[in-house]
């Protein structure tokens, strides 16, 4: 049995991991993907100290390579689908039966797109369908797409499809565009966006791929139809927490309730930390101190 194990590795888990060795806990990280669901698809960071613009790829590239640095354990490409008490620690499982022990956890799973929900969303999922504009938008290119969002992962979504795509609409259910007025300006410049607020996505059409969307207008009844070939959903994230559910108190908000001095959970021993707790303000830069205070709090727990 080790001492500590680590989900999740994005800019939480991955802070984590640095603190964690230097204070010599002999521990590993275990994570779907390295980076995360978030800071990957991210086109520019232009908030995080010291650094005045760099892309989310860059960004965690730089982050592994200091983790590295310390010779960390990282076990890639692996789910977690439980966490369960034993007798003196933990036992993590992934979804593929691979099993870990450990004397105490961090939590740093984050968070993954949201869905809309609505015909034709799952059935053109990768044929038009995307939640990855730094993925996809180059497959776009003399298109008209819809982004759907408002907020500032809409607007940096349709940032990088103004690149490629003739035409872009942004779709809000909100009265008006929330995203940051900075991010409105430089769509408003490229001449390609136009804006359409107090909207509901009903259907996403099309063959074998994308051909229209359908939405309306909260205060008409008629339905209108957009001919695109392209639809990128950005309607928000939830927490990855359905591992935990039965076994630490998760909050209406589907967050993982921490003592904000600790980071430690309902449970003794294990600690979250970053985006998949209850923290008010969901940024890297606080996800980042978040991972530091929960690695801290567990050599603390440990010793």
């Amino acid at each position: 049995m080790i001492d500590l194990i680590i989900i999740g590795g994005g800019p939480a888990g991955l802070t984590s991991a640095i603190y964690a060795a230097r204070k010599k806990l002999n521990f590993k990280v275990v994570s779907q993907k390295i980076g995360g669901e978030q800071v990957l698809v991210t086109s520019k960071i232009e908030n995080y100290p010291s650094l005045k613009s760099i892309t989310g790829i860059e960004f965690i590239k730089k982050l592994r390579e200091h983790v590295e640095k310390y010779e960390v354990e990282i076990v890639e490409g692996q789910e977690v689908v439980k966490l369960e008490k034993q007798d003196k620690g933990f036992l993590i499982k992934t979804r593929t039966d691979q099993g870990y022990t450990a004397r105490a956890v961090i939590i740093a799973s984050g968070k993954k797109p949201s869905k809309l929900n609505v015909p034709g969303e799952k059935e053109f999922e990768g044929q038009g369908v995307s939640y990855c504009s730094i993925c996809d938008a180059p497959l776009f290119r003399g298109e008209i797409v819809a982004v759907i969002g408002g907020g500032n992962a809409g607007l940096e979504s349709a940032l990088d499809l103004t690149k490629y795509a003739e035409k872009i609409y942004v779709l809000e259910q909100s009265s008006k565009i929330i995203g940051d007025k900075i991010l409105q300006e430089q769509l408003k410049k490229t001449g390609k966006i136009r804006f359409i607020t107090s909207t509901v996505i009903r259907e996403i059409k099309g063959g074998k791929f994308v051909s229209s969307l359908i939405y309306q207008n909260k205060e008409a009844k008629e339905a209108k139809e957009l001919l695109v070939r392209g639809v990128f959903i950005h309607v928000g994230s939830v927490s990855s927490v359905d591992f935990v559910r039965d076994f630490l108190e998760i909050n209406n908000a589907n967050e993982i309730v921490i003592n904000p001095k600790t980071n430690q959970t309902s449970v003794e021993g294990i600690f979250a930390a970053g985006d998949v707790t209850n923290i008010k303000w969901k940024q890297i830069v606080v996800a980042a101190g978040e991972g530091a205070k929960a690695a801290l709090s567990a050599s603390q727990y440990l010793s």
